[in-house]
């Protein structure tokens, strides 16, 4: 898998998808950092993608009430595919080798 962005270019991207969300639902900085319990500055770090610490980007992923984005991060597979072979019934006989198909001349 190829790394197409930086950490710093992700940090500033997510920064500015959680800055679009705050601003589409109209809601000012000062509001959101207190419903997270966070400073406003530690929010305006997190929105300029300055560096932040996941405790501040849970709380205002929460605050915004997209705790779904979480479980994207590492969905649980609902079929295992090694599972469904380990599960699949032992073989009870071979299956018989067909001679070739031979055309008419």
């Amino acid at each position: 898998m190829q790394n197409s962005h930086t950490l710093a270019e992700l940090e500033s991207l997510l920064g500015e998808r959680l800055r679009n969300l705050r601003l589409g639902r109209n809601i000012d900085q000062k509001t959101l950092a207190a419903r997270a319990g966070i400073s406003v500055r530690a929010l305006q770090k997190l929105e300029a993608g300055d560096g932040s610490n996941l405790t501040t980007l849970l709380s205002v992923v929460r605050a915004l009430d997209r705790e779904d984005w979480l479980l994207l991060v590492a969905p649980t597979a609902s079929i295992n595919p090694m599972t469904m072979v380990r599960s699949r019934s032992p073989r009870q006989r071979a299956t018989s080798l067909r001679a070739p198909k031979t055309t008419p001349k």
